[in-house]
């Protein structure tokens, strides 16, 4: 046995610190239209490490989303996984070998497999790909890239997506630390506007749907303000309606900032596991929305401190401090709080069907154009 998967129910997943791959996220996506499906995965051992003894296994829960182009053709879509993460060299080895064991079990008509990689990106690691400020400088192109991750694989399959879906780069903060330790190891600007928020009075609550309204007027602001893509109000109470509402699963907190009774700032904060999640965030363009979402982050961390949690996932940025990246000004307030930034492989597609797939991925490439 090298790789053996077998099929489980949605609400048969194990919990997992990796939102997307928990029961609460194929509810999320089936309510967007996605065909949710579950497996248990196990591998050999030296699927993961080429010294390990061949007898030894590994397993884990794989959630895998099916979404349909069109009525005859569709893809899987594999939302930050598989958790298990091989050795560098190993890795195009063990998505080859998950692919082919995966295709018996989508669809006939599906013509690739994506997986949203949630490793650390192998240049990450490479000194070479730093500038002389410590600057990450992203990985190289797209076909040194296939190389790479191609070797030691029997089809030489696997290729690097003309898009990615998750966020690749984040910072993570370690709850851990006392909040003590939090607050001194801020940037100097952060800490200050946390304080002065709270000496001004802002206060942070959370809420429930019944403040949803109040969200989205925020949310709907900040997105036509920064230019990005707006949801709409059904999918954020869908967030809140699909929570698990118990320890072991996902529960979702609304927190808000406010003074005087005027929202300034608010978040969506996910708990799953031992990890928090700042999953969505918004605020408001009068004056004081800005030390408010200094005060509703603060807060945030300590919550989830307080729940149990041992790690914060602010969930996106920039790469690195590239003051013409759309994610600049968000990477400069994530940064401030103080967090490790860590580069994830982003997507990687295995096509089944090649001539559908290229099809599919020049439409990909002129929508983002």
């Amino acid at each position: 046995m090298i790789c053996k998967l077998k099929p489980k129910g949605i609400e048969e997943l194990n919990a997992t610190n990796i939102l997307p791959q928990t029961p609460f996220w194929g509810r999320i996506k089936k309510d967007q239209g996605f065909i949710p499906t579950a497996f248990e995965l196990t591998v050999s051992r030296n699927l993961l490490q080429g010294d390990a003894e061949s007898l030894s296994k590994e397993g884990e829960d794989l959630l895998v989303l099916i979404r349909y182009i069109n009525h005859d053709t569709c893809y899987a879509y594999v939302p930050y996984g598989p958790k298990l993460e091989p050795d560098f060299e190993n890795q195009g080895l063990f998505l080859e070998q998950i692919s082919e064991t995966i295709k018996p079990h989508l669809p006939t008509n599906c013509i690739f497999i994506r997986y949203d990689l949630i490793w650390q990106n192998q240049w990450s690691a490479e000194k070479e790909y730093f500038d002389q400020n410590g600057n990450w400088i992203g990985p190289p192109q797209s076909n040194t890239q296939e190389f790479r991750v191609n070797y030691k694989t029997y089809n030489w399959n696997l290729k690097k997506s003309s898009s990615d879906i998750l966020p690749k780069n984040t910072f993570f903060l370690d709850l851990t630390r006392s909040e003590e330790d939090l607050m001194s190891n801020m940037r100097y600007n952060t800490r200050y506007n946390v304080r002065k928020a709270l000496k001004n009075g802002i206060q942070v609550r959370e809420y429930g749907l019944e403040q949803i309204g109040s969200w989205y007027t925020l949310y709907r602001d900040t997105a036509l303000r920064h230019g990005m893509p707006l949801q709409d109000e059904s999918y954020f109470s869908s967030i809140l309606k699909n929570q698990d509402n118990h320890k072991r699963g996902v529960t979702i907190k609304m927190l808000m900032a406010e003074k005087d009774g005027e929202i300034l700032a608010s978040m969506f904060l996910v708990l799953s596991g031992q990890r928090a999640t700042y999953l969505y965030g918004a605020s408001s363009s009068g004056r004081g929305n800005m030390v408010a979402s200094y005060a509703l982050q603060w807060e945030s961390i300590r919550v989830a401190k307080q729940w149990g949690c041992t790690e914060y996932d602010m969930f996106g940025s920039a790469p690195n401090l590239n003051p013409n990246h759309p994610l600049h000004g968000v990477h400069i307030y994530k940064k401030g709080f103080g967090g490790d930034l860590f580069h994830r492989m982003g997507c990687w597609d295995y096509p089944y069907q090649h001539e559908l797939y290229n099809q599919f991925r020049f439409q990909e490439l002129n929508m983002m154009n």
